[in-house]
């Protein structure tokens, strides 16, 4: 794999980015620390991770993804130069009362904080790239559908403030570049456009759903991003295990389908983007056209996403050694056209499910 760039920012990374969300939840540390460790070994130089994970987010696991990674750090000298270590800083609280005392908001304090405490946790001086998770703004996502002017976060940072925060941790040396995630097309615009008029950090890289199931940025964040040189890193190409195969015969609790997995062994998530009907109505119209032409539903999905020219590096998240492999192992893999255009079909008929 070769290294590609994150927007116009100095850093260069794999296609292929390891995303930690279950370390903590569904990983246990060892089982964690070893995908660390093979993830490297097979070459990925990317990790992905956040302040608010383990996932789903409980006040329970808060931080602990981070404490995972700082934990292997420790124990393996000399790793961190091979890395680049990405971590997020989360929005308003929305629900999360543990998150900053249930703050609506996320002041430039806020975000110097939280970056001191991801430092700390992981054992790091730099976070090479520093991402607002989500919002401050009140924009459709995690399952929303549509804009609502009545439900603007008043009194919320503004776009500048935050900037102004990531500038003092860059220009302390702490932060390497900035990202966001779950962001708009306006939000995008408005970080860049900021950035330049004021000789603030410019954002480097935007990650946002992006898979079979969810296909928006291809109607319109994919031009915003393509002319200001922004990078696309999609999380969730399987679609939380929905374009794995695994609920194709059984539905999302059918007595095969293992406990330990996320739609099944976590409520919150079934009562999400994944858990909707049409989510697995498409998953496994998509997954029987992957077994026509000769591939796992898995290696179709991920083939989708890594060669897509809109993504700079796609965020796999596993829960063993195993999955890792395989998602690694897909790389390469070429879909025909033929493919492509049924692929097109489908979501003709099913538009984005799981946005």
């Amino acid at each position: 794999m070769n290294l590609v760039p994150l927007g116009q920012s100095d850093l260069r990374v794999t296609p292929i980015c390891l995303g930690t969300m279950t370390f903590g939840e569904q990983v246990d540390e060892p089982t964690s620390h070893a995908i660390l460790s093979r993830s490297l070994e097979r070459g990925v130089n990317f990790i992905d991770t956040a302040e608010m994970y383990s996932v789903p987010p409980r006040a329970e696991t808060f931080n602990l993804t981070e404490k995972i990674i700082g934990n292997w750090l420790k124990a393996n000298p000399g790793v961190r130069e091979k890395l680049v270590i990405a971590t997020k800083v989360a929005g308003p609280s929305r629900g999360m009362n543990w998150v900053r005392n249930g703050s609506s908001n996320l002041t430039a304090e806020d975000i110097v904080a939280a970056c001191d405490g991801s430092l700390k946790r992981m054992n790091i001086d730099v976070i090479d790239l520093y991402q607002i998770h989500w919002p401050v703004r009140h924009v459709p996502m995690f399952g929303g559908m549509y804009f609502n002017p009545a439900n603007e976060n008043v009194g919320g940072s503004a776009i500048e403030e935050q900037l102004r925060a990531m500038d003092t941790l860059v220009k302390a040396g702490k932060v390497r570049a900035i990202g966001l995630s779950n962001e708009t097309p306006y939000g995008v615009h408005e970080f860049v456009r900021l950035a330049e008029q004021h000789g603030l950090p410019r954002v480097a890289s935007v990650q946002n759903n992006y898979g079979l199931l969810a296909r928006t940025v291809e109607n319109g964040l994919d031009e915003t991003l393509h002319r200001l040189g922004v990078s696309l890193l999609p999380y969730s190409p399987l679609a939380f295990g929905l374009l794995t195969g695994k609920y194709d015969e059984e539905g999302l609790l059918g007595e095969n389908v293992s406990p330990e997995v996320r739609l099944r062994k976590f409520e919150s998530t079934r009562k999400q983007r994944w858990g909707r009907p049409d989510a697995l109505k498409a998953a496994r119209r998509y997954n029987a056209l992957a077994r026509e032409y000769g591939f796992t539903p898995s290696q179709m999905a991920l083939a989708f996403c890594y060669t897509k020219w809109q993504v700079a590096s796609t965020i796999i998240g596993v829960r063993t050694l195993e999955q890792l492999d395989q998602n690694i192992d897909a790389w390469g893999t070429v879909l025909p056209e033929e493919l492509l255009k049924k692929i097109d079909e489908v979501r003709w008929e099913i538009r984005d499910p799981a946005v």
